[in-house]
Protein backbone atom coordinates (compact mmCIF):
# COMPACT_ATOMS: atom_id res chain seq x y z
CA UNK A 1 0.00 0.00 0.00
CA UNK A 2 1.30 3.04 -0.85
CA UNK A 3 1.04 6.33 1.42
CA UNK A 4 2.13 10.08 1.51
CA UNK A 5 4.53 10.98 4.60
CA UNK A 6 4.87 14.53 5.29
CA UNK A 7 7.30 16.00 8.34
CA UNK A 8 6.66 18.89 10.37
CA UNK A 9 8.78 20.64 13.28
CA UNK A 10 11.68 18.10 15.26
CA UNK A 11 11.12 15.18 13.37
CA UNK A 12 11.86 16.98 9.62
CA UNK A 13 15.04 18.39 11.04
CA UNK A 14 16.08 15.60 12.69
CA UNK A 15 15.50 13.02 10.47
CA UNK A 16 16.11 15.59 7.50
CA UNK A 17 13.49 14.73 5.03
CA UNK A 18 10.30 16.63 4.46
CA UNK A 19 8.42 14.48 2.42
CA UNK A 20 8.62 10.61 1.40
CA UNK A 21 6.12 8.46 -0.75
CA UNK A 22 5.88 4.99 0.99
CA UNK A 23 5.72 1.23 0.16
CA UNK A 24 4.17 0.12 3.59
CA UNK A 25 4.89 -3.41 4.17
CA UNK A 26 2.48 -6.48 4.16
CA UNK A 27 0.05 -6.29 7.57
CA UNK A 28 0.66 -2.87 8.24
CA UNK A 29 -3.02 -1.30 8.63
CA UNK A 30 -2.79 1.35 10.87
CA UNK A 31 -0.90 4.73 12.28
CA UNK A 32 1.18 2.28 15.05
CA UNK A 33 2.03 -0.08 12.44
CA UNK A 34 3.64 3.12 10.10
CA UNK A 35 5.41 4.22 12.51
CA UNK A 36 6.70 1.23 14.14
CA UNK A 37 8.02 0.12 10.48
CA UNK A 38 9.45 3.43 10.40
CA UNK A 39 11.33 3.00 12.86
CA UNK A 40 13.11 0.20 12.22
CA UNK A 41 15.49 2.21 9.76
CA UNK A 42 17.38 2.97 12.53
CA UNK A 43 18.80 4.40 16.04
CA UNK A 44 17.80 8.67 15.02
CA UNK A 45 14.03 7.15 13.44
CA UNK A 46 13.81 4.86 16.93
CA UNK A 47 14.24 7.89 18.80
CA UNK A 48 12.56 10.70 16.73
CA UNK A 49 9.58 8.69 16.35
CA UNK A 50 8.71 7.18 19.63
CA UNK A 51 5.02 7.44 20.22
CA UNK A 52 5.34 9.43 22.86
CA UNK A 53 7.60 11.92 20.78
CA UNK A 54 5.20 12.80 18.34
CA UNK A 55 1.62 13.51 16.71
CA UNK A 56 0.14 12.27 13.29
CA UNK A 57 -2.79 13.30 11.22
CA UNK A 58 -4.23 11.58 8.38
CA UNK A 59 -5.62 13.40 5.79
CA UNK A 60 -5.11 16.47 7.51
CA UNK A 61 -7.25 15.44 10.88
CA UNK A 62 -5.52 14.49 14.19
CA UNK A 63 -5.30 10.78 14.17
CA UNK A 64 -4.36 8.62 17.27
CA UNK A 65 -2.32 5.56 17.54
CA UNK A 66 -5.15 2.83 16.04
CA UNK A 67 -6.26 4.72 12.67
CA UNK A 68 -6.49 2.62 10.10
CA UNK A 69 -4.29 3.73 7.08
CA UNK A 70 -5.81 3.48 3.60
CA UNK A 71 -3.78 3.75 0.49
CA UNK A 72 -2.89 6.88 -0.84
CA UNK A 73 -3.55 8.68 2.40
CA UNK A 74 -1.43 11.87 3.74
CA UNK A 75 0.75 10.84 6.85
CA UNK A 76 1.82 14.10 8.93
CA UNK A 77 3.95 13.41 11.37
CA UNK A 78 5.18 16.50 13.76
CA UNK A 79 6.16 17.09 17.31
CA UNK A 80 3.24 16.89 19.50
CA UNK A 81 3.68 20.98 20.43
CA UNK A 82 4.30 23.41 18.36
CA UNK A 83 5.01 26.92 18.17
CA UNK A 84 2.96 29.50 16.54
Amino acid sequence: MKIELVYFGRPKEHLKIARETADLPAGTSNLAGVLAWLRTRGDIWAQELADNRVRCAINQEFADLPAIIKENDEIAIFSPISGG
